[in-house]
C-alpha cells in the first residue's frame, strides 16, 4: 500500500462510478479515468436479491430458459378465423397485456372493442356496443397472451378476425396473431368508423383467404429466418418492419399469383401488403412469443418470458412464476407526434408488442435500425448507447439476431429480474401511441419504460418461492 505522504510523488489514478460529471472534467483536463459501471440496486430490493440469488436452482434454470429461447423457430403454417384457430366464440373477445375489465379499459382498448362489436354484428351502434360491455351482456374479455396469442396496441381479436398461425417445433408451441391494419384510423389503434369496419371486413373476406391459399400452397414460412435478415437491413422489428414485409411478401407472390383468383384480387391483396410498411410486425409478435413462451413454467428461472400492456396497466410474467401478472399503472411514452397532436392526447402505453423487446429486438436492437429515431425521436447514438446498455440486464446473446454495427453481435436476450433489480436499469420499449381518447386511432410514436414495480414484485414472488432457510427471512410488508 502507498503511504499518503507519497501521494503527491505519484501519478495519481482516478476511478469514477455513478454520475458522468466528474470523470467528463477530468478527462477534459488529461487525467487518466476508469469508469466503473456501477449502480445501486433498486431500493428495497436488497433482501429479495439475496433469497433469489441464494437459491441453487436459478442458474441452471436460467442455463435452461436461455437454451430453450435460443433453440425455438419460427414458421408461419397457416392464417385462419380465429373462431377456428383459438375457438372463440361469438361475444368473446381477446386484448393486449394483463386482465382488464371495462370500467378500468383504457380509451384505446374501448374503441377498439366498439368496433369489433360492431364488426361482429353483435351491436348496430357505437352506443348500443358501449351499453351492451359496460353491463357485460353477452360479452367477455381475456388477455391475448392466455390464449397463447399476441396483439398489437389494443390488441383486440374476436371471432371472425383471422390470424396468422406459428409453430415452433424446437419447443411443440404454437403462437397467433391477427393480420395487420396498417396505420393511422385503424382498430388496433382505438379508431371504429365506417371506414375501419369497412377494411376489417375486407381482410376477412379477402385478405386472410389468399393469405391462407398462398401459404397452404408454398408450405411453411422460416419467420425466425426472415427476422434475422431483416435486422442486418435496417428493422429492428417493432416500429420498423420494411425490410421484413417485402420479404414475406418474395416468399408468398408466386403462389398468390398462381392461386387461380381473380387478378385484380390478388393485385389488390399485393397492393394492400406492400403498401404497408408495418404489415411483418404481426408475425414478429408470434415468433417473439413462441420464443420467449418456451421458458414458461422453469422452476427457479428469473427471466422475463412476457411484456405486455393494455392502456391502463403494465404487466410481466416470469418464467419461475408461470403464467402469473405482475402489474403497475403503465407510462406514457414520450415521442414525436403526428399532424396537431401533442403529449395531451397519448394514452398511456398500450399492446403486447412488447414481445418483441423481451425477446431482443425493437428497442433492443435500435442499434441496427438508426432510421427508427426519426420515428420515435431520440438520437443515433441513443440508439447505439441502448442496445449497448441492454446487455447489462439480460441473462446472454442471440446470434441468430446478429448486430452489424455491434460487429455482429447477437441480440441481448433474456431479461433477468435480479439484474434489473441490482443494475436499476429497466428495458427500453420503441412503440406507437394510441389517442386517449376512444376513436382517435394513432397520434405518435415514441420510446417508454415498464414501471419498475412490475419486476420488483416479480423479485418478491420469486424470493418466496425461492425461501428454504438459506437466506435471512423476507423484509415485512406491514
Amino acid at each position: 500500500m502507498t503511504p499518503l505522504s507519497d501521494l503527491l510523488e505519484t501519478e495519481p489514478y482516478v476511478a469514477t462510478a455513478g454520475v458522468e460529471l466528474f470523470a467528463t472534467t477530468l478527462s477534459s483536463q488529461a487525467i487518466p479515468v476508469d469508469t466503473v459501471d456501477w449502480r445501486p440496486p433498486i431500493p428495497g430490493t436488497e433482501t429479495a436479491l439475496a433469497h433469489v440469488m441464494a437459491d441453487e436452482r436459478r442458474a441452471p434454470a436460467n442455463a435452461e430458459a436461455l437454451a430453450r429461447m435460443l433453440a425455438s423457430t419460427a414458421e408461419l403454417v397457416d392464417v385462419r378465423p380465429a373462431s377456428a384457430a383459438l375457438g372463440l366464440e361469438p361475444g368473446e373477445f381477446l386484448h393486449a397485456g394483463p386482465p382488464v375489465d371495462w370500467d378500468h379499459a383504457s380509451g384505446p382498448l374501448r374503441g377498439a372493442l366498439v368496433g369489433a362489436m360492431i364488426f361482429e354484428g353483435l351491436a348496430g351502434t357505437p352506443e348500443e356496443a358501449e351499453s351492451r360491455l359496460s353491463s357485460g351482456t353477452g360479452v367477455s374479455l381475456m388477455p391475448c397472451h392466455d390464449r397463447g396469442a399476441v396483439g398489437p396496441m389494443a390488441g383486440v381479436v374476436s371471432p371472425s378476425m383471422w390470424v396468422f398461425e406459428l409453430r415452433d417445433e424446437a419447443n411443440d408451441g404454437t403462437a397467433w396473431c391477427s393480420l395487420n391494419e396498417g396505420l393511422g384510423k385503424v382498430l388496433r389503434y382505438g379508431a371504429y368508423s365506417p371506414d375501419v369496419i369497412d377494411r376489417l371486413r375486407w381482410m376477412s373476406d379477402v385478405l386472410g383467404p389468399l393469405l391462407r391459399m398462398a401459404v397452404r400452397r408454398r408450405g411453411r414460412v422460416d419467420i425466425k429466418g426472415i427476422v434475422a435478415q431483416m435486422v442486418q437491413m435496417g428493422d429492428e422489428g417493432h416500429n420498423r418492419n420494411r425490410a421484413g414485409t417485402l420479404m414475406l411478401l418474395r416468399e408468398l407472390l408466386p403462389d398468390l399469383i398462381d392461386s387461380g383468383e381473380p387478378s385484380a384480387k390478388v393485385a389488390e391483396v399485393v397492393r394492400f401488403v406492400s403498401g404497408n410498411d408495418h404489415f411483418f410486425l404481426n408475425l414478429v409478435m408470434p415468433a417473439g412469443k413462441l420464443q420467449t413462451g418456451a421458458a414458461t413454467g422453469i422452476e427457479g428461472s428469473s427471466l422475463v418470458t412476457v411484456m405486455a400492456r393494455n392502456g391502463t396497466d403494465f404487466g410481466i410474467q416470469v418464467a419461475g412464476c408461470g403464467r402469473r401478472w405482475f402489474t403497475a399503472p403503465a407510462n406514457t411514452p414520450d415521442g414525436l407526434f403526428l399532424g396537431s397532436y401533442g403529449p395531451q392526447d397519448a394514452n398511456p402505453d398500450i399492446g403486447d408488442s412488447a414481445i418483441c423487446e423481451t425477446m431482443g429486438i425493437g428497442g433492443f436492437a435500435m442499434a441496427s435500425a438508426p432510421a427508427i429515431v426519426r420515428f420515435v425521436g431520440g438520437t443515433v447514438p441513443d440508439a447505439l448507447r441502448t442496445s449497448r446498455l441492454m446487455y447489462e440486464i439480460t441473462a446472454g446473446e442471440n446470434p441468430a439476431y446478429a448486430l452489424p454495427i455491434l460487429e455482429f453481435r447477437g441480440a441481448p436476450t433474456g431479461i433477468d429480474v435480479t439484474l434489473v433489480a441490482r443494475t436499476g436499469i429497466l428495458p427500453q420499449i420503441n412503440t406507437g401511441m394510441a389517442g386517449r381518447v376512444a376513436g382517435t386511432g394513432q397520434v405518435g410514436a415514441g420510446l417508454v419504460q415498464p414501471p419498475a414495480e412490475c419486476f420488483t414484485a416479480a423479485l418478491d414472488a420469486l424470493a418466496e418461492l425461492a425461501g428454504d432457510g438459506q437466506v435471512p427471512p423476507l423484509r415485512s410488508s406491514g
